[in-house]
């Protein structure tokens, strides 16, 4: 199912907007979403993934297409192939398909990282964005011309955000007067954490989209922690979930990085913020 669910949604005193959205949708449109370079965002991994668990998705809910386009000349397909529902069962027994190589893949031994990869065309995808500029994504995304399924996605980005509504000063963190945007950070750990500590937490759980396993309302902070510093603190740097944490400005045409009134997290760790 495609879907679009807000995880952190803040307005700034200068009424500069930014949002944090859970996305699911086909993977054979992913391509198209990381062509968006305003947005920060963290996917989920084929080498991270359990073989087991991916082979078990695609032969209970395989991501199908939406519309079955009759071929034509040009990038759109305007009408449905005449035996759309020929055209699922085809597709289905693909994906069957796919899934018997993957598990005859793992069998004789060979890692997630390569028997995931022919699960491709028929799995989810679960990805984490983070922007401040949508405009044009919508204008692109929402328009008939685009393709189905990412036209659906974008539909409901645009829903999501429209039906929620963006706390104004996302509130002060312990022992700071700064106003952060930080996702998946609780009010409880918000009031009795210091800032440091409340923006790895943030980090680490953003990098748990890779492989679905976010903690949830029981977060571990001393896992959390941990996962931090294998990503941020050692090497290789791993500082991409350092881009969903943002810092309230004063000024909402100023820009840090891909975001325009809020700076960014990830710009304030040397180095690793180039």
């Amino acid at each position: 199912m495609i879907y679009a669910k807000v995880i952190a949604d803040s307005i700034s005193t200068s009424n500069k907007r930014i949002t944090t959205l859970e996305l699911q949708y086909p993977r054979f449109i992913h391509g198209e979403v990381m062509t968006h370079r305003v947005f920060s965002r963290n996917a989920m991994s084929s080498r991270a993934i359990p073989v087991a668990k991916m082979i078990e998705q695609v032969r209970n809910n395989p991501a199908m297409p939406i519309h079955w386009g009759a071929n034509q000349p040009g990038m759109q397909a305007s009408a449905e192939v005449q035996h759309a529902l020929a055209a699922q069962d085809l597709w289905r027994q693909a994906a069957r398909v796919a899934a018997q190589f993957a598990e005859s893949m793992a069998d004789i031994g060979l890692h997630k990282q390569v028997a995931n990869r022919i699960l491709e065309p028929f799995q989810w995808m679960r990805t984490l964005v983070t922007a401040t500029e949508w405009d044009n994504f919508f204008e692109l995304r929402c328009h008939p011309d685009a393709q189905p399924e990412f036209q659906a996605l974008a539909v409901k980005i645009r829903d999501a955000m429209a039906e929620h509504r963006p706390v104004s000063r996302p509130g002060r963190t312990f022992a700071d007067h700064e106003h952060w945007h930080l996702p998946y950070v609780l009010d409880t750990e918000r009031e009795t954490l210091r800032l440091d500590v409340l923006l790895k937490l943030s980090t680490a759980r953003c990098a748990r989209v890779s492989y679905l396993t976010h903690d949830g309302e029981n977060p571990d902070i001393a896992k959390d922690i941990a996962l931090y510093e294998r990503l941020v603190g050692s090497t290789p740097i791993h500082a991409s979930p350092a881009e969903h944490q943002a810092k309230e400005l004063n000024d909402a045409t100023r820009a840090s990085r891909n975001f325009v009134g809020w700076h960014q997290h990830r710009a304030q760790l040397g180095p690793v913020g180039k």
